[in-house]
């Protein structure tokens, strides 16, 4: 009796092992394409930088909707701009959660940062706060001066410069795209600017910019101790004390700024009981936010606010910008056509504002192709399945990594015509298939992506409506890209500026 019972079991067993060999196999066949991998590493063999071009061969040659094994971590990269609607459609809830990585640990206070918290009530409760708090129309106008004033102060340098030079100079356009970024951030979070008034605050942001930059750039990079586990119980490459490290410098910056308005609010409070500087800042009305619920609005939650805004604000607004004014300098037609525009919407008197954009089309269009050909992050965040589903008519596991191939995507011959050419006038009469997500989309897309172009507008309206710009020499500009989270310029721009007669009338001075 026992052994005929052992036997039964024995049976059961092996059929419900059978059974799952088989669902497994079959998954498998219903899987994406995928190429021959290695045993352990997968496809790691695979993954060369840049990384958007490395995948854009790979889905040319095995199909748009492919899935990769590097280390322990399946990954689903899409090329196609149907799966990509589904995904952020259909299954936009299944893929709302981001992978949790040894870079996201550090960088984001343990991922609880609204780019990277966990699709859940956390995370709804910090979309809510930066759309009524951050990037509602009311706070976004609010801060309207703040922009315009920092742009006037740019202009302004770039006039005395032309003055000194004996009527143009040459200017290192990254650079004080990065500065014009950096300021406009740090004077709307907390009312200070860092550049342009005093030699230790420069230093002190240029420390900061540093920081951020090596941020990234882990961030962007394959850091094999996620892909293979067991490489971190040594910290192999000591990507663990070094990403530690650099987050200590990084939060004790931005401690500080929370200090500083803590004491200003404070001071007001003893000396004239005003609040007018608790609400002309951001961390002071998240302070503000601080007193009525002090157990949710702690000081680690505004420095995860305030370092999304900082890192991911800064280089994408600066780089935007970089690459724009690069496009525009190899083609000076196109300079010609935004300055016609704006001559004939903006009054002669005055200097363009933000109000002025809507009506700026070509402009706008400028900015839209700028965004095709080298979007903000080559690739969307990544996204990470919650649960099986299916993209594509393939079956997608839990856990599997996503990764939208943007880049890639906005230069698809099928989509766009004369694909990596620049053509503003393609977006006038949106007769292409062409699909663009240069912020994301669905529940995490950017929620800064509106202003982010507004004031990308208002720069190279302004700087072009003032100034005449010119390649330093006849050879075009160099647009060899670097890698990374972003796509940088490898070569930084510079570009001869020359007032416009019209330019003393704005008293920038």
């Amino acid at each position: 009796m026992e052994t005929t019972l052992c036997w039964i079991i024995v049976l059961i067993l092996t059929s419900l092992l059978v059974s799952r060999q088989f669902l497994l196999k079959k998954r498998r066949q219903n899987g994406p394409p995928s190429p021959f991998s290695l045993p352990l590493i997968g496809h790691l063999h695979l993954v060369k930088e840049p990384m958007n071009r490395t995948l854009q061969a790979l889905s040319a040659k095995y199909g748009d909707i492919l899935q990769l094994q590097l280390g322990v971590r399946k990954v689903l990269v899409l090329t196609s701009p149907s799966a990509v609607e589904e995904c952020f459609t259909k299954n936009d809830i299944i893929f709302a959660n981001r992978p949790s990585t040894l870079s996201t640990k550090h960088f984001s206070y343990n991922n609880t940062t609204i780019s990277i918290a966990p699709y859940g009530e956390h995370w709804r409760n910090l979309r809510r706060i930066a759309a009524l708090e951050i990037f509602s129309p009311a706070r976004i106008a609010m801060f309207a001066n703040t922009r315009r004033r920092e742009l006037d102060l740019l202009l302004g340098e770039f006039l005395r410069d032309s003055q000194l030079g004996g009527g143009s100079t040459t200017v290192d356009l990254k650079s004080k795209f990065i500065e014009l970024s950096f300021n406009v951030l740090s004077m709307t979070i907390a009312g200070k600017r860092y550049y342009g008034e005093n030699v230790a605050d420069a230093e002190e942001a240029r420390r900061v910019r540093f920081i951020m930059r090596e941020m990234l750039e882990h961030s962007g990079n394959t850091n094999l101790g996620d892909l293979l586990p067991f490489l971190q119980w040594v910290d192999f490459q000591g990507l663990e004390k070094r990403f530690s490290n650099l987050m200590g410098k990084l939060d004790r910056f931005l401690q500080d700024l929370v200090n500083e308005q803590r004491e200003i609010v404070l001071k007001e409070k003893e000396s004239a009981g005003s609040h007018e500087r608790l609400e002309k800042t951001m961390i002071g009305h998240l302070l503000s936010l601080q007193e009525h619920e002090p157990e949710y609005y702690t000081d680690e939650l505004i420095k995860g606010i305030i370092l999304v805004l900082l890192v991911a604000g800064t280089d994408t607004m600066s780089i935007s910008m970089e690459w724009a004014m690069a496009l525009l300098l190899n083609h000076p037609e196109s300079i010609k056509k935004i300055r016609s525009e704006i001559e004939a919407n903006v009054p002669k008197d005055r200097l363009l504002d933000e109000q002025d954009l809507p009506k700026l089309t070509y402009l706008q269009n400028v900015i839209t192709e700028t965004l095709r050909l080298y979007p903000p992050v080559p690739f969307l965040i990544p996204h990470e399945a919650s649960e099986d589903c299916i993209v594509g008519g393939y079956d997608i596991s839990r856990g599997t990594m996503l990764l939208v191939n943007l880049w890639a995507i906005h230069r698809d011959p099928r989509l766009w015509k004369d694909p990596t050419k620049f053509k503003p006038e393609r977006h006038e009469t949106r007769k292409e298939d062409g699909f663009m997500l240069p912020f994301g989309a669905g529940r995490r897309k950017c929620p800064g992506g509106g202003i982010a172009t507004r004031f990308l507008g208002l720069t190279l309206g302004a700087m072009i409506q003032s100034f005449e710009w010119e390649r330093v020499d006849e050879e075009l500009v160099d647009m060899t890209e670097g890698t990374g989270f972003s796509i940088p310029k490898v070569k930084a721009l510079e570009a001869v500026c020359k007032p416009r007669e019209a330019t003393m009338e704005y008293c920038l001075i």
